[in-house]
C-alpha cells in the first residue's frame, strides 16, 4: 500500500484539546492514524479485526477512545490551555519515562497502535491469544514502521505466570476483554510494584466498584480513581478505571488459564 492509497479520516473533525487534556497530534502521526485505518480496511476482508470501520466511527471509537486513557501521561510539551472534561492534574501519577507499556487482549490493535504512535517513545507490547490476528499485527507494525512495539501470541494468564514478563511492565491497558475482576487479575501480576493498570469500561456503578475492590485486596492492588468521560461525537459515556500495583501479587495469581473469566475473584467461586 502506497501513500497515495492511504484513506483519510476526520482527524480534523473535533478538537482533540478539548477532551485530551490539551493534546493535539501532530502532522506524522496523523498520517500514521490514516495509515493504520487503511490497511486495518484491508486485513478485515480476511480477518474479523473489528466492527468499526466507517470513518467517523473509527477516529472516535478506536483513535480517540484508545488515547483518552493515557491523557496523564501525553506528553506534556504538546499540551495547550484548552479546558478539559478530564482533569490531568487529577491524575498526574508518577511513572518512570519512558514507560514499558502492555495491552493485553489487543484484537486489531488497540488501544496499543495509537498509544505506540502518540509514544514512539515508550515501548509497547501487543497481546493476543488469536495467532491469525498476531500475524496481521506484525506486519502492519512494519509496514507503520513502529520499531518500538513488540507483539506477543499467548494468554495473559500464562504470560503473568512467566518469569520474563511478571512484574516487568509500568503500564497496562486492557479494553474490551471481560469482568473488571477479570482484568484486574490478568494485569496486575505483570505490573511492576507501583505500576498503573488502564480498564477501558462502558457503564460503571458503585456496586461494580465494590466487586473490585474485594477482588484488589487478593492482587496486591489498589484502586486509584474511576474517571467518566464523554465520548465527543455521539455524546455516550465511557470510564477509566485506574488500578495501582500497590504490593506484589501473590504467586498463586494469575490462576490457570481460563479460571479468571469463568470464576471472577471475590465471588466466592
Amino acid at each position: 500500500m502506497n501513500d497515495s492509497d492511504v484513506v483519510s479520516l476526520p482527524l480534523d473533525l473535533w478538537d482533540w484539546s478539548l477532551t485530551l487534556g490539551g493534546w493535539q497530534p501532530q502532522d506524522l502521526q496523523k498520517h500514521l492514524f490514516c495509515s493504520l485505518y487503511a490497511h486495518l480496511l484491508a486485513g478485515n476482508q480476511r480477518l474479523n479485526l473489528t466492527r468499526i470501520t466507517a470513518p467517523v466511527d473509527f477516529w472516535e471509537k478506536h483513535l480517540w477512545d484508545s488515547l483518552v486513557g493515557i491523557v496523564p501521561w501525553l506528553p506534556q510539551d504538546e499540551r495547550s490551555q484548552a479546558a478539559s472534561e478530564f482533569k490531568p492534574e487529577l491524575c498526574s501519577w508518577a511513572l518512570p519515562d519512558p514507560l514499558c507499556v502492555i495491552d493485553i487482549g489487543t484484537g486489531g490493535g488497540f488501544p496499543g497502535l495509537p498509544v505506540a504512535i502518540v509514544r514512539p517513545d515508550w515501548q509497547v507490547s501487543l497481546l493476543d491469544s488469536t495467532r491469525k490476528k498476531m500475524v496481521f499485527l506484525e506486519s502492519l507494525v512494519q509496514r507503520l514502521g513502529l520499531p518500538n512495539v513488540r507483539l506477543r501470541c499467548d494468554r495473559a494468564e500464562t504470560l503473568g505466570q512467566s518469569p520474563q514478563f511478571r512484574q516487568t511492565f509500568d503500564l497496562a491497558l486492557i479494553r474490551a476483554v471481560g469482568s473488571a475482576r477479570c482484568c484486574a487479575e490478568y494485569s496486575l501480576p505483570l505490573l511492576k510494584v507501583g505500576g498503573i493498570a488502564v480498564l477501558y469500561r462502558g457503564e460503571w456503578h458503585p456496586e461494580d466498584t465494590l466487586a473490585l475492590d474485594s477482588a484488589l485486596r487478593l492482587l496486591g492492588g489498589e484502586l486509584l480513581q474511576v474517571q467518566a468521560v464523554t465520548t465527543p461525537l455521539t455524546q455516550s459515556q465511557r470510564h477509566l478505571v485506574y488500578l495501582r500495583k500497590a504490593e506484589p501479587t501473590r504467586l498463586d495469581y494469575p490462576r490457570p488459564v481460563g479460571v479468571p473469566a469463568r470464576h471472577p475473584l471475590g465471588t466466592g467461586a
